[in-house]
């Protein structure tokens, strides 16, 4: 039981476990999730941790897309954000990189999720752990997360 699922539980959120056999090769940690899964990309979302310096963020996106530093900088209210340390980011949210669950993170951030989730039923996010998905409704997502849902990815 992943910090993330713990707490997911003890709000009595419905979530659904998915696990697969994690292949320490694979180039894409998300991409690999969604095809060991069969799940379709655009359901698969990865957390990032992005930085102005002084606070850290996170950023809900579909594993198929890039994120816009622009986008999410002003979703944040931030002059200028960029990409966290992957030392940084397993130090604040007590996650290995691959595995990192915007749910559960040690210390509790300031989260975005891409617009592209909130139509959804249910997005398949990180777990905690390398080969674990969490199946959950965006929504309750971002209630739990007191997330807010805006435009993070990049347009190219």
């Amino acid at each position: 039981m992943t910090p993330a699922c713990k707490i997911l539980k003890s709000n009595k959120i419905e979530f659904s476990i998915h696990e697969y056999e994690h292949d320490v090769n694979a180039k894409s940690f998300g991409l690999e999730a969604a095809e060991k899964l069969n799940l379709a990309v655009e359901d698969v979302f990865k957390t990032l941790l992005v930085t102005d310096d002084k606070s850290h963020f996170v950023a809900v996106l579909p594993v198929n897309h890039q994120l816009s530093l622009k986008k999410v900088s002003s979703a944040l209210g931030c002059k200028k954000l960029k990409m966290a340390d992957p030392k940084d980011a397993e130090r604040l949210t007590g996650y290995l990189v691959g595995g990192i669950s915007p749910v559960g993170q040690k210390k509790r951030l300031k989260t975005v999720i891409d617009a592209s989730a909130a139509s959804k039923a249910k997005i398949y996010v990180s777990g905690g752990k390398r080969g674990l998905d969490i199946g959950i409704n965006p929504q309750d997502l971002s209630k739990v997360l007191s997330a807010n849902f805006a435009d993070v990815i990049d347009a190219d």
